[in-house]
């Protein structure tokens, strides 16, 4: 395994160990939806987002398959960063904030259009935005046992 990953870099990280732990949690929220998308027969397009899969479901149903995959691999390296790559939990959160930015003014405001259904990803997405938010100034800050001797 050694010659996959490079060493830990958790003695570089200066944030709050709680910032780590969340994108811990994060990344392993990112991988069961993509596990649903990926197994569930409609892929969770129906049966969760209540979307109507039209004259096409495949199509539908081939994009959830792609966009678990994606979520998978995605939740697989933010796991690795809040356990083993600290140093990088900073960039990971800001990047998870970005995404969920986007992602809501996709959904709310950009791509939108009047009596849209909103599946429950659109709502996570609005209530991510602030606890991302915050984990990313834990990150950012010294953590409490660290201020003041390096």
């Amino acid at each position: 395994m050694s010659a996959l990953l490079p060493p830990s870099t958790n003695h570089q990280y200066r944030g709050s160990p709680a910032a780590a732990w969340f994108l811990t949690l994060y990344g392993a929220g990112w991988i069961l939806p993509g596990l649903i998308y990926s197994l569930l027969p409609d892929g969770g397009a129906g049966s969760i987002a209540g979307l109507d899969l039209g004259p096409n479901p495949a199509l539908i149903i081939g994009l959830f398959a792609w966009a678990g995959a994606t979520q998978i691999a995605h939740g697989i390296v933010t796991l690795l960063v809040g356990l083993f790559y600290r140093s990088l939990v900073p960039l990971f959160l800001l990047v998870s904030l970005l995404e969920r930015s986007l992602l809501s003014w996709s959904a709310w405001v950009g791509r939108t259009e009047p009596g849209i259904h909103h599946p429950p990803e659109h709502y996570a997405s609005l209530i991510l935005i602030p606890v991302i938010s915050f984990f990313l100034l834990l990150a950012l800050r010294p953590a409490a046992n660290q201020q003041g001797g390096h």
